[in-house]
């Protein structure tokens, strides 16, 4: 089996949103294959199905002036931030080719990064426990996950903060968690990264978490 890679690049959330619900009628239908798009984001701020406006701390005048976006969407989880230096992955996936299991597909997703970060920086990464999704450092989230579902087949993903300007979380409480925090790749390691590259391993060892091969494809603008 195959999955899709589709990098678009540095992107306004709205188009990529647009280009992910067109692929997942096309993913539901069995017309395209199971897809993973990559792509950067400007500074954006988005509230799945649960999420408070509460947990945005600063005025929507202020995040405006500040060029920062809100959107409230479909994916499950309370409210996050999408930014320059942020690994978004869009995950568009047939779940009839993995046993209609939800939660072990977001636990491969959790693997995905568990494993890329041992093997790559020998960062030691968990899954949080059934309360708190994503990929920790500690009590610090370094990788978000929220899916939606419909028809058993998934939109939306993950949120790996590799560059990311952990400043702008401090416009929110992420995922609505008071006593979290956050971390990144950079400031683990105390050196940027190659976004790049962080990419690749990043879809290589996505596939390699759902038994896949990657098949990469040229975005078509």
């Amino acid at each position: 089996m195959e999955i899709d890679i589709i990098d678009l690049g540095y992107m306004e959330y709205e188009k990529a949103l647009e280009i992910q619900m067109n692929q997942w009628e096309k993913v539901f239908r069995e017309e395209a294959r199971n897809t993973l798009f990559l792509v950067e984001h400007p500074p954006v701020i988005t509230l799945g199905v649960r999420g408070k406006e509460d947990n945005i701390l600063l005025p929507r005048e202020e995040l405006k002036r500040l060029g920062v976006s809100i959107h409230r969407i479909s994916r499950g989880g309370d409210v996050t931030y999408h930014g320059p230096g942020q690994i978004v992955g869009y995950t568009v996936m047939n779940l009839n080719h993995w046993g209609r299991d939800l939660h072990l597909f977001i636990e491969r997703i959790e693997d995905t990064f568990i494993r890329l970060l041992w093997k790559s920086y020998g960062i030691a990464a968990a899954r949080g426990d059934k309360t708190y999704t994503g990929v920790w450092v500690g009590t610090d989230k370094i990788t978000a996950i929220g899916i939606q579902v419909k028809k058993w087949t998934t939109m939306h993903g993950f949120a790996f903060n590799v560059n990311t300007d952990l400043s702008h979380f401090k416009w929110l409480i992420p995922c609505g968690l008071t006593d979290k925090g956050v971390t990144s790749v950079e400031k683990l390691t105390d050196k940027k990264q190659d976004m790049e590259l962080l990419k690749r391993e990043t879809a290589e060892m996505f596939c390699q978490s759902f038994n896949a091969a990657p098949n990469y494809i040229k975005f078509q603008t």
